[in-house]
C-alpha cells in the first residue's frame, strides 16, 4: 500500500478527503500543523479545542495521526507580516502566504520524512495530468467553494508530490459522505476566521499586538483634500468600506485610499472606486509565460470574485506585472493576492502592490515599469 500524509484540520473536507483515501487502499497518516502554539508574552495560545477534535477525527478513521510544532514559523512569516501590512495601509491574504511559506512547505517536508508518497489536503482544487506530461493546477468543480486563489503561490515542483481529493466534488457532496459514514465533522459548520484571530475581532488584535503609537486617529478628507471627520487609525478601514466611517455626507462615500504618510482616510463616491488595471509583485507561476508583451487571461482579485478578462504583462525579470482590464473592477485592494487563469487553469499570481486609475484624484503615478497603453 502507498503511503499518503493528509493535512487535517478537524474539518469536513479534510476529514472526507482522509476518508476517500483510505477506502481506495492508501494507507493513510493524518498531520496537523499547531499554528499558534506559543504564549511568547503577546501570543495567545494554541485552540486546545481544535487539538481535540483532530484527535477524536483521526481515532474515527483508524489512522495514524502527528501533530507537527509551526509556530515560531507561522509568528515569522504569517503573523508579523500580518501586522505589518496593515501598518503599510495594505490588506494582507494570510491563509494564501501560510500556504506559499508554511503549511505545505512543512507538510510537504513531514511526508518524505515519515515516507509517504503524496501529501493530500482538503483544498477543493484539481490537478489533471496533460497530453506533454505536464501538471496543470485547476479549479474546483464546485464554483462557489474553489479555493485555487488561495494555492496561487504553490511551486510548480511540488504539484506532482500533492493530491486533492474532494476537488471533483460539491460541498453538498462532501458533507453527504460525512453524514452517510457518522463522520464527527460532519456537524462542524464552516470555519470563516483566522486561525490565529477567533471570533475575527482583528481590531482588537492589532491594538494588542502592533507597538504603541504606530496605531493613531487622523484626517478622513474627501479627493479633493477636505476635511470630513476623524478616523480610528488606518489599519481599522479597507478599500471599498462604507459603513462605520462616522461621517455624514449627502452622498454615499467609500474609501477610497489609505494615505499612510499623512495618517489620512481617503473617501470618495463609489465611481471613484473602480480601477482600469492593478500592478502586482511577488509573482509566482505555475506555467511559464512570455515576458514583456500582453497577454489574455482571466484574473480574481478576491476569493469570492468571479474571474473577469485582463491583460497580463510581465516585466523583463518577471518578478512584477501590470494588468489591464477588459472591464473597470470595484475596490481593488493593494495586498490581496491577484490570481492568473486560463479557463480552469490556474496560471499563477502574486500581491496586488497597486489599483492604477487614470482619472480623478486618484491617478496612479505611472513609473517606468511596463507603459500601459490606452
Amino acid at each position: 500500500m502507498k503511503r499518503i500524509l493528509v493535512a487535517m484540520s478537524g474539518g469536513v473536507d479534510s476529514t472526507v478527503a482522509a476518508w476517500l483515501l483510505k477506502n481506495q487502499g492508501y494507507e493513510v497518516i493524518g498531520a496537523t500543523l499547531n499554528l499558534w502554539s506559543y504564549d511568547q508574552g503577546r501570543l495567545e495560545p494554541y485552540n486546545e479545542c481544535c487539538s481535540l477534535e483532530v484527535r477524536l477525527v483521526a481515532r474515527q478513521l483508524g489512522i495514524e495521526h502527528h501533530f507537527v510544532d509551526a509556530g515560531l514559523d507561522f509568528e515569522r512569516e504569517v503573523v508579523q507580516p500580518f501586522i505589518a501590512a496593515y501598518l503599510a495601509g495594505r490588506t494582507p491574504s494570510p491563509c494564501a502566504r501560510c500556504n506559499r511559506l508554511v503549511r505545505f512547505p512543512q507538510l510537504l517536508e513531514v511526508a518524505q520524512r515519515l515516507g509517504c508518497e503524496k501529501l493530500a489536503t482538503g483544498h477543493h482544487a484539481r490537478l489533471r495530468r496533460l497530453a506533454d506530461g505536464s501538471l496543470a493546477l485547476l479549479k474546483g468543480c464546485d464554483r462557489w467553494k474553489d479555493q485555487s486563489y488561495f494555492l496561487s503561490g504553490l511551486r510548480p515542483e511540488q504539484l506532482g508530490r500533492l493530491l486533492f481529493p474532494v476537488g471533483e466534488l460539491e460541498k453538498a457532496q462532501v458533507r453527504e459522505l460525512a453524514r452517510s459514514q457518522r463522520l464527527i465533522s460532519a456537524r462542524k459548520p464552516e470555519s470563516q476566521d483566522l486561525c490565529f484571530i477567533p471570533g475575527g475581532d482583528y481590531h482588537h488584535f492589532l491594538q494588542a499586538q502592533a507597538a504603541e503609537g504606530l496605531i493613531s486617529p487622523g484626517e478622513i478628507v474627501d479627493s479633493s483634500g477636505r476635511v470630513l471627520g476623524q478616523h480610528q487609525g488606518l489599519p481599522y478601514y479597507t478599500i471599498g468600506q462604507r459603513r462605520g466611517l462616522g461621517i455624514s455626507a449627502a452622498e454615499k462615500l467609500y474609501v477610497l485610499a489609505l494615505d499612510v504618510l499623512n495618517n489620512r482616510l481617503i473617501v470618495g463616491p463609489e465611481a471613484e472606486l473602480y480601477s482600469e488595471g492593478l500592478q502586482a509583485e511577488e509573482l509566482n507561476l505555475l506555467v511559464e509565460l512570455p515576458r514583456e508583451r500582453e497577454i489574455e487571461v482571466e484574473i480574481k482579485t478576491r476569493y469570492r470574485s468571479p474571474a473577469v478578462p485582463a491583460q497580463l504583462r510581465l516585466s523583463a525579470a518577471g518578478s512584477q506585472a501590470r494588468l489591464r482590464f477588459r472591464q473597470p473592477q470595484r475596490a481593488v485592494t493593494p495586498g490581496q493576492v491577484v490570481a492568473f487563469y486560463w479557463g480552469e487553469r490556474l496560471l499563477g499570481g502574486g500581491l496586488i502592490s497597486r489599483a492604477l486609475r487614470f482619472s480623478g484624484p486618484q491617478r496612479a503615478v505611472m513609473d517606468p515599469f511596463i507603459p500601459l497603453s490606452r
